[in-house]
């Protein structure tokens, strides 16, 4: 059976339920940013496509490429909300849970809108 493409599920699907736990006070408006941004996307047919757009999503908003930079945290003004670690994004976060746990959810869907 192969997914009817007007019935693909999008990338927005990916962030609901947000995580208990994040990193920094700058990771849940991370979080919030990438969903809008991807909202009207369709999830892509493959895990590793799914990952790919959610890391190049993740650069374009945050400036940082997980794969190359090595700094554990950034801080970002758009992402600064009040507190005291607020506009900080913990890119430890990010490559460890954060993206892992969306591209299992990808993983997840796919396996049932193939």
């Amino acid at each position: 059976m192969t997914r009817d493409d007007a019935n693909a599920p999008q990338m927005s699907e990916l962030f609901d339920p947000e995580p208990e736990r994040w990193g920094l006070r700058g990771d849940p408006h991370v979080w919030r940013a990438l969903r809008d941004h991807l909202a009207k996307t369709d999830i892509p047919s493959s895990v590793d496509e799914a990952d790919s757009l959610l890391r190049v999503t993740f650069d374009e908003l945050v400036g940082v490429d997980l794969a190359t930079s090595a700094e554990s945290s950034v801080y970002r003004e758009q992402f600064a909300h009040g507190g005291m670690s607020s506009g900080m994004v913990c890119l430890d976060g990010w490559r460890d849970r954060l993206l892992p746990l969306l591209a299992e959810r990808a993983r997840v869907l796919l396996e049932f809108c193939p």
